[in-house]
């Protein structure tokens, strides 16, 4: 698959259409899906046709909708569309049918994209792989006996695959980030209310998946801004998304390598990093080290507060429906059977703790312009295991590098870092400040083109 930019300029100069682009998604999903299992739903094909011809048209009469007239893309289920059920990776739930568009879905038609299907989730989102209870089970295109990750499975699955250039993936403590490190891509966890969600929701961002930074911010220009159905959406800034150009020199770069809680970064994880580190430094950045700032218990408050928060769902379910939660997640919320409403709401102040934190990690660090660090402790895991560490109570320790940038709303992306010596993607995590996600697709822009990785 090609990137979405060269794409849209193909469009441009008429040396391919929106119809053949559509044919070679619609082959390349024939080809594949039977083993990724990336799609809840897959639209009907001769309407994405349809829809590719109506593109066509417009081009050749220079009335396109839209720079992306015409690119194919994938929602992820939990991105609310007209007439599409909803099913929230889950078998125990009966999936609900939205009768509107979410604004993440009307933009995208509004600009012309050509919406391929709706991709899978784990259950309730609350897994880092592409296990569910009613989808089954998801898989790498790079080596189908590896995970995707997750949340954003299927999406992570359909962009490594080529199903499509651009993609939406959601992200609640590094769903979209952590099928970035584990399948190669190019991923923004967007500043809070930048794009606008149907049901925000604290820590909650969706955002581009992709090929290359330059793809997140084509489909950045056609998905930020303000919207009314988001209460918490961003005022309208004037962003010219297709300025990727960047100078280093002078550029302050905290490196994190070292969590201080969770587990910390593998070797071949870590040296990614300072691999970066090292190229911005030869380029005339200004790199500084900072040290851990967040501890244990903090990270154990925010996962009771989300199994307190699921717990709530699964005991509305009957005896028969809680039977077909995934077993993982089933034990997951039982944990937090019986906690009263003192231990709930201490684990809820865990999130301003961290938001607190965490700013004030940065101003230590002296108001960097960009932190870099792992996205993920850990390579991919085999595709059959719910999480990277399933036992002994770590469940959420691997979101150790990127949970603090979902309570504090900073834009956070990843970029392709390298191999393990067994060929497994790692990836980089940039993080911007606060609403600078120009800067951090330009941070990541530069890092693909000073270290090319192996698609």
């Amino acid at each position: 698959m090609r990137q979405g930019t060269a794409l849209a300029a193909a469009f441009a100069d008429g040396s391919t259409t929106p119809v053949e682009h559509v044919q070679q998604s619609q082959a390349t999903i024939d080809a594949r899906e039977p083993e990724l299992n990336a799609l809840w739903v897959r639209d009907d094909v001769e309407d994405t046709l349809a829809q590719a011809r109506a593109s066509a048209q417009r081009w050749d009469q220079g009335s396109q909708l839209s720079p992306v007239d015409g690119l194919t893309v994938t929602l992820k289920e939990n991105v609310a569309r007209a007439g599409v059920p909803m099913s929230m990776g889950s078998a125990a739930v009966e999936p609900v049918t939205p009768d509107v568009d979410s604004p993440i879905a009307r933009r995208a038609r509004e600009a012309g994209l050509i919406v391929l299907g709706s991709t899978v989730m784990p259950d309730w989102g609350m897994l880092s792989s592409g296990v569910s209870s009613r989808h089954g089970i998801t898989r790498s295109p790079l080596d189908p006996s590896l995970t995707t990750g997750g949340s954003s499975s299927g999406a992570g699955a359909a962009a490594a695959a080529g199903y499509a250039p651009l993609h939406v993936g959601t992200d609640i403590g590094g769903s979209i980030r952590l099928p970035g490190t584990w399948l190669g891509l190019a991923t923004l966890k967007p500043s809070a209310g930048r794009i606008p969600l149907h049901a925000p929701y604290l820590g909650r961002a969706a955002g581009p998946m992709a090929r290359t930074a330059a793809d997140c911010a084509l489909l950045m220009s056609v998905l930020s801004g303000p919207d009314p159905v988001d209460w918490t959406s961003l005022p309208r800034q004037d962003v010219d998304w297709t300025d990727l150009d960047l100078d280093v020199t002078g550029l302050r770069v905290a490196v994190w390598t070292t969590a201080g809680y969770g587990v910390e970064p593998e070797p071949a994880v870590a040296a990614a990093t300072r691999s970066a580190a090292d190229r911005l430094a030869a380029a005339g950045a200004e790199v500084t080290e900072i040290r851990p700032w967040m501890t244990q218990d903090l990270l154990d408050g925010v996962n009771l507060f989300w199994q307190a928060r699921s717990w709530a769902d699964f005991a509305r379910l009957d005896a028969a429906a809680q039977g077909r939660v995934l077993p993982y997640i089933a034990d997951w919320v039982r944990s937090a059977s019986g906690l009263g409403g003192t231990e709930v709401m201490d684990a809820y102040h865990a999130f301003a703790q961290v938001q607190e934190a965490t700013t004030r990690a940065w101003a230590a660090a002296g108001d960097p312009d960009l932190m870099i660090s792992p996205v993920a402790p850990g390579a991919a895991f085999p595709a059959e295991q719910p999480m990277p560490y399933p036992d002994g109570g770590r469940g959420m320790w691997h979101i150790n590098f990127t949970m603090p940038w979902n309570m504090t709303g900073q834009p956070a992306g990843t970029v392709d870092g390298g191999r393990t010596e067994d060929g497994r993607t790692v990836g980089v995590q940039v993080v911007g400040r606060p609403f600078d996600d120009l800067g951090v697709l330009r941070a990541m822009s530069w890092l693909e083109a000073e270290h090319p990785t192996p698609c």
